[in-house]
Parts: structure tokens; C-alpha cells; sequence
């Protein structure tokens, strides 16, 4: 063999041996494929095994936390609102004197009784008197009649008969009259005109006048509405929105402030809304249906409407050991407890809840629980 064919040949070994070394990065790679996605699948499928087989943390172990003491105190709730007083008079007597009022005797929400004087027409005095029939004529001598017992009832009550109430006008009866006309400054007659009584259903009573009718210097012909009565007490109302009637259930408690500064107890009794404005009002009335105002009612003004400042307590104060709320954790038994100091858990009783304290029963006055770091302290 020519040394150019050994050079040739051994070239072609050289070739032979080189080109299987070219193709091993190959194969490398190839496994790299394959073993980088099994080594992530891996790491995936332990940490999902870490996950779930791992219990969670305690959180009050895992969360900062301080500790409070619990101590006696009181929690409860109050929303301030306005409470609206208002009367509601009815029509209860009509002036048949005609001319030009002269005086005004009452103020609106004065209590009257039998035979006192109300206003003056043309001079002349008009009074009022308890009975069933309006007046509606003159009574003199021999008129008989309720209208005339009426007048009797009303001359016994002022001190100026002493008869017997049996509806008819005899002398005892003309003279009485004559007595009260004098006691009035008006000449005696013995005759009751019938411009000179007014009589109403029921006395005593608050009363208001007409001011747009009684009035010093206005014109009256007879036969207007001018004597209004006025209920025991005025009405209490509290106007709200949805939110808040819903915070006022029957029997909820509200302190009432008077316009002299008295606090007056009211309760929630009825609801109604009005659709077109939105607006809710929320019905008051005194414990056991009493009077709110009680003796003291003529301290809201007869005309137009008392807004009066009031509490309304939608979590009644209850007074006990207290402690943040956010102190409180719930087992999985559903019980509710507090944590000491060494990490105990202590069972306990929530007697009462609100604006993020509570009222418990179960451990001893001054023990220190964990609150949450971020958590209200009192």
C-alpha cells in the first residue's frame, strides 16, 4: 500500500471515530428535557403534600397580640336622635257673639274649667261650661231643658247655685244667674244669652283659641270654630330613615329630653312610612301607655312642633365584667373563651355585646387576656 492510501486511510478512521463525539451534546440535552420537567412535577407534589398535611398555625400564636385586664364596667348603645312633640287639638266649641273682639283671656294650652272667662266680645264676657248640647238659645225664667241643667252644673261649680239640678229655670236658678252676671261686670237680666256660653264636651281641659278668628280688634258674625281641645299629652314621634326605624323595634327605650332640661322616658310602639318621602315614623308612647310628659306636658308649646334632642337605646347599658370583644375566640365546639396570660383557654359567658366590648361571665375580675395587637383595648 502507497504511503497516500495509509494517509487516506487512516483520515477515514480518524473521520469515523470523530462524528459518534459530534453527536453526544445531543443525547445530553435530550436528558436534560426529560429530567427538568420531573424534578419541577416533583418539587410541586411535595409542597402540595407540605400544604395540606402541615396544620395551619395557631392564630393567636402566629398573630402579634397584647394583654388587657378585664374589669367591671358597663356596655351598651345609644343612638342620638330628635324626638318631635306635637299637639293635635280637635274642634270643640263655636263663638256665636258677633261684633269686635275686646280682649283675650286664655293662652293656647291654658287649662280651664267650669265658668271661666275665655275672651270678650264687644266688652261683653263669653265663658266656658261643660255639657253634651251646644248652646243655641237664650235661657231666662221657666226655660227647661239639658241645656239648662248644663247651666245649672256650670252656676253650682262657681259657687252661685245651690239647687237642684233638674233642668228647669226657676227663681233659684234666675237668681244664681244674676249673681254670676254681677261677679262677671255685666248688668244682671237673669237672661243667659246665648252669645255668652260656650259649652264643651269635657272639663277640665287644655284649650287653644282660633288666632286667626280670636284675636284683639278682629270682626267675629257667630257661628266659627274657635275653641280647640287639646288631648292629655302631646303626640311623641321619631322621624327616620329605614336604617335607623330598623334599630327601633316595639319597646325600644328613648330619653326624652324636656324643654326644661327633665329627661322623659318613651317607648317605641308603632311604625309607619311614608312611601313618597323615603321617610319612617317611629310612634312613642309613656310605660304602660301612660303620658310621656306626665304633669309637666304644658312645657311643649301648644302650636306647631317641639323637636326635642333624645337617646334612643338600641342595646340597653348592662353593667358587669368587661373586656374587648376582639378578646373573645370561638372553639370548634362553638364555646366561646378568653386566653390567659400562660395560654389557657377559659370558658366564658357573653352576657351582653356592643361598639366592640362585651360583658362576660366566667372568669375573675382583674384577669389579663390576649387581645390582638390590632385589636380595640379599652
Amino acid at each position: 500500500m502507497s504511503k497516500h492510501s495509509k494517509r487516506d486511510h487512516a483520515t477515514d478512521q480518524a473521520d469515523s471515530v470523530i462524528l459518534p463525539r459530534a453527536s453526544r451534546p445531543h443525547r445530553w440535552w435530550g436528558w436534560l428535557l426529560v429530567a427538568v420537567p420531573s424534578i419541577g412535577f416533583g418539587a410541586v407534589v411535595a409542597w402540595a403534600a407540605l400544604s395540606i398535611l402541615t396544620p395551619p398555625p395557631d392564630p393567636l400564636s402566629a398573630t402579634d397580640h397584647t394583654f388587657v385586664a378585664v374589669s367591671k364596667g358597663e356596655v351598651g348603645a345609644r343612638v342620638a336622635l330628635n324626638t318631635v312633640a306635637e299637639w293635635s287639638p280637635v274642634p270643640v266649641g263655636a263663638n256665636l257673639a258677633a261684633g269686635v273682639v275686646t280682649q283675650v283671656i286664655v293662652a293656647a294650652g291654658d287649662e280651664v274649667s267650669q265658668g271661666a272667662l275665655l275672651y270678650r266680645v264687644n266688652q261683653r264676657p263669653v265663658v266656658i261650661a261643660q255639657g253634651s248640647v251646644p248652646m243655641f238659645r237664650s235661657i231666662g225664667r221657666d226655660a227647661e231643658g239639658v241645656d239648662v241643667a248644663q247651666l245649672q252644673e256650670m252656676l253650682t261649680a262657681a259657687g252661685f247655685y245651690r239647687g237642684a239640678v233638674d233642668g228647669r229655670a226657676r227663681s233659684g236658678t234666675v237668681a244664681a244667674v244674676n249673681a254670676w252676671q254681677k261677679s262677671l261686670g255685666v248688668a244682671p237680666s237673669g237672661v243667659v244669652e246665648a252669645a255668652d256660653v260656650i259649652f264643651v264636651p269635657s272639663l277640665p281641659t287644655r284649650v287653644s283659641l282660633d288666632e286667626k278668628v280670636i284675636a284683639r280688634g278682629l270682626s267675629v258674625a257667630g257661628g266659627e270654630q274657635v275653641v280647640r281641645g287639646l288631648p292629655a299629652s302631646p303626640e311623641f314621634t321619631i322621624p327616620a330613615t329605614d336604617s335607623q326605624a330598623a334599630m327601633m323595634p316595639t319597646g325600644t327605650r328613648v330619653e326624652i329630653t324636656s324643654p326644661e332640661g327633665a329627661v322623659w322616658e318613651g317607648f317605641a310602639v308603632d311604625q309607619t312610612r311614608d312611601n313618597e318621602s323615603a321617610t319612617v315614623t317611629v310612634h312613642l308612647a309613656g310605660a304602660a301607655g301612660a303620658s310621656i310628659c306626665g304633669d309637666a306636658c304644658a312645657q311643649v308649646p301648644v302650636t306647631g312642633q317641639a323637636h326635642l334632642s333624645s337617646q334612643v337605646v338600641t342595646v340597653e347599658p348592662v353593667v358587669g365584667l368587661v373586656v374587648p370583644s376582639a378578646a373573645l375566640v370561638s372553639g370548634a365546639d362553638g364555646q366561646i373563651s378568653v386566653i390567659d396570660e400562660s395560654g389557657e383557654r377559659m370558658p366564658v359567658t357573653v352576657v351582653a355585646a356592643a361598639r366592640g366590648m362585651s360583658v362576660i361571665e366566667g372568669v375573675a375580675d382583674g384577669t389579663r387576656v390576649r387581645v390582638p395587637a390590632n385589636g380595640t383595648t379599652p
